[in-house]
């Protein structure tokens, strides 16, 4: 087992390259099943979820092949309809193949999604979306199944404006018979970069960035080339790291656009950040301030992705800072790990209080979800002596190369195996 080793305790400064969104590569590779051709995707970040993505297109029987910062995926000879239930309990986005498989072969065979521990996360909203298009869902010991020779244009109000579903149902409309509204639609960022995809397809898509989506089904589809989004998940998750240590940094490739409700948390906690065309600089030096209150929110408020990092870069802040968790039960699993360092957390209900200390201690944790781990990290990178950080798996599956970045802004961090 590997786990990384940090020496925490000094400040970060330096130069960070933004890879591409994770969670806007992930519905785009799905999208490839869509039409059969070859689809080459820059900007595709070199991490295990997209590594599962594409392992699930070549059981369909597609190929895939990495190419530097870039995938080449050909679907041209893909027939498959159903995604083994071992990749599928892997990764909550499996769930997006369901709407590209309908639309491409009127089928789809499926086990529910895994993906990190946070609650309570039903497709049932999905499976609803698709019924509305046409197509029959079965559930049968844990399967499902889904048909539709042909689906058809409707009018969806989805109950919560779920990223997930919102993506599943523009992948199965953009091939529909008819027109297809999609209601209380999710607005995020990585919902527009899915429909520019689509649109670079020959999808006939109006109202990106709005809550209401409608979608032109039968427009002739075609191959493409595409570059994905800058992630503003990792790039906050960089932003909370150096605000936490104090120093200074720039990051390339980052569209602060997408980042206002973490930018403005910083602003409050005493940083300094200043947004350029493609670019985002922070500094700050001391302790940080307490921030009155941070609520969790659907896009544009405060993304739940970035809380735990947050509340990890506010640790050591003068006061006491609260945040509301209103989007998934629980992601508060971080808390006891972030204990082990000296921090004081009091959680009550889907709310938590922090209490800054004048410092924090180096311990041995152990990340149980994506943000969690990454939340570790930033606590390790905080704490003078050596930490180790465990969970390696979840922080793989969302950040490119996080070492190596975290080592050009002079961390000492290092993957080794563990000692006993």
């Amino acid at each position: 087992m590997e786990g990384l080793y940090i020496d925490g305790g000094r400040p970060l400064t330096g130069t960070v390259e933004i890879s591409g969104a994770k969670n806007a590569a992930l519905p785009i590779l799905a999208a490839t099943m869509i039409h059969g051709g070859v689809y080459t995707i820059h900007r595709c970040p070199d991490i295990a979820d997209v590594a599962l993505a594409g392992e699930i297109i070549e059981t369909l029987g597609g190929r895939v092949e990495r190419r530097g910062g870039s995938l080449v995926v050909d679907t041209r000879e893909a027939r498959g309809d159903a995604i083994p239930g071992a990749l599928m309990g892997k990764m909550r986005a499996s769930v997006l193949f369901l709407g590209a498989l309908l639309a491409r072969f009127g089928r789809a065979a499926l086990t529910a999604p895994g993906g990190c521990p946070l609650g309570r996360r039903p497709i049932d909203l999905h499976l609803d979306a698709m019924a509305r298009l046409g197509a029959s869902v079965v559930l049968q010991e844990g399967a499902i199944f889904c048909e539709a020779p042909c689906l058809h244009g409707a009018v969806i109000e989805l109950l919560f404006p779920s990223v997930g579903a919102t993506e599943n149902v523009l992948l199965a409309a953009v091939s529909c018979k008819g027109t297809v509204v999609l209601q209380n639609a999710a607005r995020e960022p990585e919902i527009a970069d899915l429909i520019g995809f689509l649109q670079a397809m020959g999808a006939e898509i109006a109202g990106t960035g709005t809550d209401t989506l409608t979608i032109r089904g039968g427009a002739p589809l075609r191959e493409t080339t595409y570059t994905v989004m800058p992630d503003r998940i990792e790039a906050a998750t960089f932003l909370c790291a150096c605000a936490g240590c104090g120093g200074e940094i720039l990051l390339s490739g980052a569209d602060g656009r997408h980042l206002g409700p973490v930018l403005d948390a910083l602003t409050d906690a005493g940083c300094r950040v200043c947004r350029g065309r493609d670019t985002v600089t922070l500094q700050t030096q001391g302790r940080l301030r307490a921030v009155r209150e941070i609520e969790t929110a659907p896009y544009p408020g405060f993304p739940t992705d970035v809380q735990a990092p947050m509340m990890a870069a506010l640790l050591r802040a003068q006061g006491e800072s609260r945040f509301s968790e209103t989007i998934f039960e629980k992601r508060f699993a971080h808390v006891a790990q972030l204990r082990r360092f000296g921090a004081e957390i009091e959680v009550v209900g889907a709310g938590a209080r922090v209490r800054g200390v004048a410092a924090l201690e180096p311990a041995r944790v152990e990340g149980t979800d994506l943000r969690g781990a990454a939340a570790l990290v930033i606590a390790a990178l905080q704490a003078p002596g050596r930490s180790l950080v465990l969970g390696l798996g979840h922080l793989r599956r969302g950040y490119d190369h996080l070492e190596e970045k975290l080592r050009a802004l002079g961390a000492n961090v290092a993957v080794k195996p563990v000692e006993s």
